[in-house]
């Protein structure tokens, strides 16, 4: 039953992880694990690594074509993958060969 002064366990983790820092290091996981889903299987393939340090996305590619794309596209990628986690987990992404 629930009081007035009851807290639902999703709003009460989410200020857990906030309060002790953590919120970020739950959304890098997030966008990593997003990755295959939003780019698609072509792109998951030729993406040699996904890892999100402090708000910035780090992507390396097998492709130089894929790597000029991506760069290219990079706002919108970032547009994306925020989109997909619910949140600004990411402000920034470096596209790499």
């Amino acid at each position: 039953m629930a009081t007035a002064n009851s807290v639902s366990i999703t709003d009460a983790l989410v200020g857990f992880l906030r309060e002790s820092g953590l919120e970020q290091s739950v959304m890098d996981v997030q966008i990593e694990e997003v990755w295959p889903q939003v780019m698609g299987d072509v792109v998951n393939k030729l993406t040699r690594s996904v890892e999100v340090k402090e708000g910035v996305l780090y992507v390396r590619v097998n492709s130089a074509a894929l790597k000029t794309q991506l760069f290219e596209n990079r706002f919108e990628l970032v547009r994306k993958l925020n989109e997909a986690v619910g949140a600004k987990a990411i402000r920034d992404c470096r596209i790499l060969g």
